[in-house]
C-alpha cells in the first residue's frame, strides 16, 4: 500500500512526515518522467536562456542610441544610431525565433512526459489486484486520468514555462540594470525585501488553499461519474433530490474554496503592482537628481526605468504558476500514489509453465480473511477432481464467491495453498493461469465494440466461424442473428443495445470459446429467463463434461447439472455429495430443495 492509503488519499491534513515522503515519492516519479528526455531539457534550457538575454538587451541599445547615437548624429555621424538600431532589430529577431523553437521543444517535452504517465497509470491500475479496485472508487480512478492529469499538463505546457523564462528575464534584467548604473541596481535590490515577505506570504497560505481545491474538484467529479454510473439505481429509487442536495453541497464547497483563492491573488496581485510601482518611483527620483548634476545619462535613465518596471512583469505570471505548481503538485501526489500500490496478487518470481492442464483443483489448510479481524474461510481443505461438476449452495455470506475468487486467483489465501494439478496457483505462470481458469460472474460486462469483439476477448485470435460455433453453443446464435447487423452489431455502452440475458449469453460464448480446463460460473444463470436457462442447461451438460466445473447459484434447477453438491455455511463445508443423495437426505440442501419446489408450486 501507499504512504496515504487508500482510504487516506483524499486528504489535506498530512503530517509534517507524512507530507515530506509524499514529496520525496511525487520528486521520484517526476525524475523518473523527465530522464528519458533529459538531453532536450538541457537544450530547452539552453535556447531559452539565449533568447531571453536577446529580449532584455532591447533598453540597454535604446540607452547607448539615445546617449551616444543621437550626439554623433548631430555631428552628421549616423553610424552608432543606426548600428544601435539594427542590432536592437536583430536582438529582436533573433529572440522571438529562439523563443518559438524553445515553445516547441518545451511542448513537445511536456506531451511525451504526459503520454509516458498516462500510459503508466492505466497499465498500473489495470494491473492492480481486485482488492484495490473494490477499495477505490471508479470515479476516484477516472480522476486520476482526468483532472489531475490535465493539472500536471498545464504545468507543463505553461506553468513551467512561465517559471523558467520569468526567472530568467528577471535575472537577465537585474545583470543588465546593475552593468548600466549600480544605484538603480541598488534600488530595485532594496524592493527585493518586500516582494520576498509579500510572496513567502502567499505561498504559506495558497500552499493548503490549492490542495483543498484539487480535493473539492476531485469530490465533484467522484460524485458525477458514481450518479451517471449508476443512474438506473438513481431512477429506480428516486435518488434525485438526495443526489442534487449531495452535489450542491460539494459544488458549494468548491466555490467556497476557489473565493478563498480569489482573495488571495485579489491581496497578492495589487501588492506586486505597489511594490514595482514604488521602486520605479525610487529609481526616477535618484535618476532624475544624478542627470541635473550630471552623473547619469538620459538615456541610461531612460533604460533604468524600463528595466525597473519590466523586472516587475514575469512576477504575475509566476504567481499564476505557483497556482498551477500548486495544483500539479498536489495531482502528481495523487497519481503517485496510485503507482506505488503493489498488486495484492503479485506475478511469480520463477513462473511455473503448465501448458496442459488436467483441472484438478485442491484447496490446502485454506485460510482467508478480507480484513484480519474477519475470517471468512477458517481452515478449509477440498479436492476437486479433475472433469468435475461440482456446485456450490448456501446462504449469503457463507463464503461461495469468496472460494470462487481464490480459485481464480483474484486473491490469494492468508494462509494455505490453492493449487492446479499439484501447482500452487501462486507459482503459475499468469498466461496458463488465465488459459486453465476462466470465470463467468453475475455482472455480465459487455465492452464498447461488436457482439464478435466481445465473444473474441476469450480468443483474441479466434475465427468468425469460431466465434459462431460458441455462440451456438450457448444458445446466443439465434437472437446475435436477429441483431440489425447481426454479429457485427455495436453492443453500444455497457451493452445497452440487449437484454441482460442476452449479455449473459454473450458473456458464456466468451468463456466456452476461451476452453478453459476449469470453469467457473459465479451466480451466471442470475439474469437468465426460464426458456434461456434451459438452452444454457442443454449447452452445460454437453460443453462441461470433460472439464472441470464450479457452479455457484441459488437457483436449484441449475444445480442439477452437477455431478457433486457442495453446501457451504460460515465459510466451511457442511453437506457434500450427489444432488440425488442430499435431496433424499434430511439436511440443509434437502430443505432448500424443498423450499425451492414449493416456490414453484
Amino acid at each position: 500500500m501507499s504512504v496515504s492509503g487508500v482510504e487516506g488519499e483524499e486528504r489535506s491534513d498530512f503530517s509534517a512526515a507524512e507530507s515530506k515522503q509524499i514529496r520525496a515519492r511525487s520528486l521520484s516519479l517526476l525524475g523518473s518522467l523527465l530522464r528519458p528526455v533529459r538531453w532536450r531539457v538541457i537544450g530547452a534550457m539552453l535556447i531559452v536562456v539565449l533568447s531571453t538575454a536577446a529580449q532584455v538587451a532591447g533598453p540597454a541599445l535604446i540607452a547607448f542610441g539615445i546617449d551616444r547615437g543621437l550626439p554623433a548624429l548631430l555631428k552628421q555621424d549616423w553610424v552608432p544610431l543606426a548600428a544601435s538600431g539594427a542590432i536592437y532589430l536583430i536582438t529582436g529577431l533573433i529572440g522571438a525565433g529562439l523563443i518559438a523553437w524553445y515553445t516547441i521543444m518545451s511542448a513537445r517535452i511536456s506531451q511525451g512526459v504526459l503520454i509516458d504517465l498516462r500510459k503508466r497509470v492505466f497499465l498500473h491500475t489495470q494491473r492492480l489486484s481486485l482488492e484495490f479496485h473494490e477499495s477505490y472508487t471508479s470515479g476516484r480512478i477516472i480522476s486520476r486520468q482526468t483532472s489531475d492529469l490535465d493539472a500536471i499538463r498545464e504545468l507543463l505546457d505553461e506553468g513551467i514555462n512561465q517559471l523558467v523564462q520569468g526567472l530568467l528575464y528577471m535575472s537577465f534584467t537585474a545583470i543588465f540594470l546593475f552593468a548600466l548604473d549600480g544605484t538603480s541596481g541598488l534600488v530595485l535590490f532594496g524592493s527585493l525585501v518586500p516582494l520576498l515577505i509579500l510572496t513567502r506570504w502567499f505561498q504559506v497560505r495558497s500552499q493548503a488553499l490549492f490542495r483543498q481545491s484539487r480535493v473539492a474538484s476531485a469530490s465533484l467529479i467522484v460524485q458525477f461519474v458514481e450518479t451517471m454510473t449508476g443512474i438506473r439505481a438513481v431512477k429506480a429509487f428516486r435518488a434525485e433530490k438526495r443526489n442534487e442536495r449531495v452535489f450542491g453541497g460539494l459544488v458549494e464547497d468548491y466555490r467556497k474554496v476557489n473565493g478563498r483563492v480569489i482573495q488571495l491573488f485579489g491581496i497578492f496581485d495589487p501588492g506586486l503592482v505597489l511594490i514595482g510601482n514604488v521602486a520605479v518611483a525610487v529609481v526616477l527620483l535618484i535618476g532624475a537628481f544624478r542627470v541635473a548634476d550630471g552623473q547619469l545619462a538620459i538615456g541610461a535613465l531612460l533604460a533604468a526605468l524600463l528595466y525597473t518596471r519590466r523586472f516587475f512583469d514575469p512576477m504575475e505570471e509566476m504567481a499564476m504558476f505557483y497556482n498551477s505548481y500548486q495544483s500539479a503538485a498536489a495531482a502528481l501526489e495523487k497519481i503517485s500514489g496510485v503507482l506505488e500500490e503493489h498488486p495484492g496478487v503479485p506475478d511469480p518470481v520463477a513462473p511455473v509453465d503448465l501448458w496442459t492442464a488436467r483441472g484438478q483443483v485442491a484447496f490446502d489448510q485454506v485460510t482467508f480473511a478480507y480484513q484480519s479481524d474477519r475470517v471468512i474461510l477458517p481452515r478449509f481443505d477440498l479436492t476437486i477432481p479433475a472433469g468435475q461438476t461440482i456446485a456450490l449452495v448456501g446462504s449469503t455470506g457463507a463464503g461461495k464467491s469468496t472460494l470462487a475468487k481464490l480459485m481464480a486467483r483474484f486473491y490469494d489465501p492468508s494462509d494455505g495453498r490453492v493449487s492446479l494439478d499439484g501447482v500452487d496457483l501462486r507459482d503459475l505462470h499468469p498466461k496458463d493461469l488465465r488459459r486453465a481458469i476462466v470465470m463467468v460472474t453475475q455482472e455480465a460486462y459487455l465492452f464498447s465494440g461488436s457482439v464478435a469483439d466481445n465473444i473474441a476477448i476469450g480468443k483474441p485470435d479466434a475465427t468468425p466461424a469460431e466465434i459462431v460455433r460458441a455462440a451456438r453453443a450457448v444458445g446466443a446464435h439465434e437472437f446475435i442473428e436477429g441483431l440489425p447487423s447481426g454479429y457485427d452489431t455495436d453492443v453500444n455502452k455497457r451493452g445497452g443495445r440487449v437484454s441482460a440475458g442476452q449479455r449473459q449469453l454473450i458473456s458464456f460464448a466468451r468463456a466456452f470459446l476461451a476452453d478453459p480446463a476449469v470453469l467457473i460460473l459465479d451466480e451466471a444463470t442470475s439474469s437468465l429467463d426460464i426458456p434461456s436457462e434451459r438452452l444454457v442447461q442443454q449447452a452445460l451438460q454437453t460443453l462441461l463434461a470433460d472439464r472441470t466445473a464450479v457452479i455457484i447459484a441459488h437457483r436449484l434447477s441449475t444445480v442439477a447439472i452437477a455431478d457433486r453438491v457442495l453446501v457451504m455455511e460460515r465459510g466451511r463445508i457442511v453437506e457434500d455429495g450427489t444432488p440425488a443423495d442430499l435431496i433424499a437426505g434430511t439436511g440443509r440442501f434437502a430443505q432448500l430443495h424443498a423450499a425451492w419446489r414449493e416456490s414453484l408450486v
